[in-house]
Parts: structure tokens; C-alpha cells; sequence
């Protein structure tokens, strides 16, 4: 018999960290992006057979910067917000959906397989996650121009958002 394990905000944190490339990247700051409103369902059989994680892009909030010739300011947050926000186009494209229907016991967690929608493009994607009885975490690298994303960029070019960015989630899992 199936059942389902929900989790979000409540139970741990969904980032996104960025890096910083061209001739001016000493001068940017390299973000950590959170979301305040993301669900995932679990279905479970007698292991895990499925996994669905909705993610509301408007949440979406930067949450540090590291790097750069200053300390990032509140207001550059701000601006780093609008501008990440605008390149995920998600006035158009307000949720990041991954789903699995292929989940794979590893040795310390399980590998998914599904498809990864961002900005109205869906890929194949695979992830490995981590797990105990407690927790689950994983991480995975997402090249954003695959998805039709354009990387913010400024100076012409001399400064910009690396493509690859690394998408985190660190939960624990109901008891």
C-alpha cells in the first residue's frame, strides 16, 4: 500500500548557489538563493518510488553574497532578486516542477530520474540524494542556458552569473 511524505519550509531549506565568471568576476559576489515556498511528495511503497518538487519561484529570496570588492548591501539583494526573477521569467513561468518516476537505491540514498521544468523547457534530469532515518540531502548542478535561461550579466559581459548553478536540498524527514 502506498503512502505519501510531504515536505517544505518547515522541514528544512531549498538553495540555490551561484558562481561569478568574466574578465570583472573578482568584483561580483557569488549568491546564495533561497526559496520560501517549495513541496515535495514522496510516494512510497516499501521504498521510495516517486518524488515531485514544486518550487514557487516568486519566493525566491537572496539570502547572502559572498565575494566581491564590498560586502553585498540589502538593497543589492533587492536587486539581485529583481534581476533573478526576471531571468527566470517567472512572471510567465511561476513554478520550478522536478519529477522523478525512477528512484534508485544507492548505498547511502537513492539516485531519481525524471524530468526538470524551468521557464517552460523540461530536460531530463538526475539527482543523488542522501538518506537516513532522520534526514535527506542532495545536490545537483543545473546549466541554466539549457533551459532557455539566460545568466544576468553586467559591463558587457565583464561581468556575469556563472551558467552552472547548484541547486541544494537539506530536510528532515517526518518521524
Amino acid at each position: 500500500m502506498s503512502r505519501q511524505v510531504e515536505l517544505g519550509p518547515d522541514d528544512g531549506t531549498l538553495t540555490l548557489r551561484t558562481g561569478v565568471t568574466g574578465r570583472a568576476a573578482r568584483t561580483g559576489h557569488r549568491l546564495t538563493i533561497g526559496f520560501e515556498r517549495w513541496r515535495a511528495v514522496v510516494v512510497i511503497d516499501d521504498a521510495p518510488a516517486s518524488v515531485t518538487l514544486t518550487v514557487d519561484v516568486e519566493s525566491l529570496q537572496v539570502l547572502s553574497g559572498e565575494g566581491g570588492l564590498t560586502p553585498m548591501t540589502a538593497p543589492e539583494r533587492l536587486v539581485a532578486r529583481t534581476n533573478a526573477l526576471k531571468s527566470l521569467g517567472s512572471s510567465r513561468h511561476p513554478e520550478i516542477v522536478f519529477t522523478a518516476d525512477q528512484v534508485t537505491p544507492l548505498d547511502d540514498g537513492y539516485r531519481l530520474v525524471g524530468e526538470l521544468a524551468i521557464g517552460g523547457t523540461t530536460r531530463k534530469h538526475t539527482v543523488d540524494v542522501d538518506s537516513d532515518d532522520a534526514v535527506v540531502r542532495g545536490e545537483s548542478p543545473v546549466v541554466q542556458t539549457d533551459f532557455g535561461v539566460k545568466p544576468y550579466s553586467l559591463m558587457m559581459g565583464a561581468l556575469k552569473v556563472a551558467d552552472e548553478v547548484v541547486v541544494a536540498l537539506e530536510a528532515t524527514l517526518p518521524r
